[in-house]
């Protein structure tokens, strides 16, 4: 059962907590706007993901796309000393699980079968964003274990007064999964795919971690779409025309409605716009040209973030069908920009179908979960060490599988399962999301 968060499900009205020798003040805030954006950012940018700085988050809710009325009630927790924030933790109440990417819904229906009301939940994520990193953001002055530690003993008091049946932190960041866990949160193992960058010299010297017939393949992809009159070029912040945004929701848009009610359409038109201004210095477009076409209307393109040496494929599209197009704009495109300028690591978004067989390997990624409505903790927490086994056999499976030479595969399958001991994530295909299916 899906409820829409209720404005009566406020948030208190500020308090403070004296904890050793200073007064913290903690306020629970609608809006991330409510937060001065370079106070918010002194936090958010050490941070290797750019999926919580504050122009990302704020024209998601400015845009109306996470916003109550969506199911995506924002709830931030804040913290303060002196006046000086501190910390916060982006999170938002839900009346719903979707957009996130982790399948939650046989909760709500066992919750429903024993009488919990499963929604609203509190949730800490970036809103539609399927990609690791998830943390509180705490200055580098407090100790990260004992804000973590603080800031949860709120959430709890939060989650206790108002009925809220559970909280999630989804995609959490891999350095911080453990203090979290030792705040009583239980994990939940997942996959997504990644790519790494093996110190590859070019886009040819990536190709010879597979094998004969991968290669043969991938080539004959990238040579289809040139074979179809069409050329690809990359453009990336300055360089990007104004019409790319609004033209990306087009294509964005078109994606999700050829797959009915499961293409996932989320964002609305002023999302895109409002990144024109605010977050273009962190947009990489890949957009495709029939030759002698217009460098201002493309006939399809994709959508990728970049931070530091980190690289996202988010969402695309194109006006027709044409032949590995899809491939060449969201996969290999973005890995020849990537490895020409030092990207270490390319998340091409949720769903895995082809991606597992053009050089990204399932990767674990977790997500971790605080029951309040007792019962349902009692049924569901016995039950996630089996279901991380079993998560963890499917990624050693998948990779057992990948088209790499032999010289390559066990190198590259034992990367991923390495970062099992560090991270995980889960997620099946999603049109939109993710960008090759």
């Amino acid at each position: 059962m899906e409820t829409e968060p209720s404005r009566s499900t406020a948030p208190p009205l500020k308090y403070q907590i004296m904890f050793g020798q200073s007064r913290y003040e903690f306020a629970w805030i609608q809006q991330v706007s409510e937060v001065e954006k370079a106070e918010w950012d002194a936090l958010a940018m050490p941070l290797a993901t750019p999926f919580f700085e504050w122009d990302w988050l704020n024209d998601l809710e400015k845009s109306g796309s996470a916003v109550a009325q969506a199911g995506w009630m924002p709830c931030h927790l804040t913290v303060r000393r002196e006046g000086n924030l501190i910390a916060t933790a982006p999170m938002y109440l839900k009346g719903h699980s979707y957009g996130e990417f982790v399948f939650d819904q046989q909760f709500a229906e066992l919750a429903d079968r024993i009488g919990v009301n499963y929604y609203p939940k509190l949730l800490g994520m970036s809103p539609f964003t399927p990609a690791e990193g998830y943390r509180f953001l705490i200055a580098p002055s407090e100790d990260d274990a004992e804000m973590t530690a603080q800031m949860v003993r709120q959430i709890d008091r939060f989650c206790d007064r108002n009925s809220i049946s559970s909280c999630h932190f989804l995609y959490t960041d891999p350095e911080w999964r453990a203090t979290i866990e030792q705040c009583g949160f239980n994990k939940w193992l997942h996959h997504s795919f990644i790519w790494s960058n093996d110190e590859f010299a070019d886009f040819s010297d990536y190709l010879k971690i597979f094998n004969a017939n991968q290669r043969r393949n991938i080539k004959r992809e990238r040579k289809a779409v040139t074979k179809a009159g069409l050329r690809l070029q990359v453009f990336a912040g300055d360089e990007i025309p104004d019409s790319f945004f609004s033209q990306m929701y087009r294509f964005y848009a078109s994606t999700c409605d050829k797959f009915g009610w499961w293409g996932s359409k989320y964002l609305m038109p002023e999302f895109f716009e409002r990144l024109q201004h605010s977050y273009r210095h962190r947009i990489v477009f890949v957009a495709a040209y029939n030759e002698g076409g217009s460098p201002e209307r493309p006939l399809g393109m994709s959508f990728c973030l970049t931070k530091g040496d980190r690289l996202y494929g988010r969402y695309w599209g194109s006006d027709n069908d044409i032949d590995c197009l899809h491939f060449d704009a969201c996969y290999y495109s973005p890995i020849e920009w990537g490895i020409d300028r030092g990207i270490k690591t390319f998340d091409p978004g949720a769903g895995g179908r082809h991606k597992k067989r053009r050089g990204f390997p399932a990767t674990p990624n977790y997500s971790v979960h605080r029951f309040y409505a007792r019962q349902l903790g009692k049924v569901i927490v016995p039950y996630l060490g089996q279901i991380n086994e079993h998560e963890q056999m499917q990624i050693d499976a998948i990779n057992a599988e990948l088209p790499f030479a032999k010289e390559n595969g066990s190198h590259t399958a034992n990367q991923s399962t390495k970062k099992s001991a560090q991270k995980p994530a889960s997620e099946p295909d999603s049109p939109v999301t993710a960008k090759a299916d």
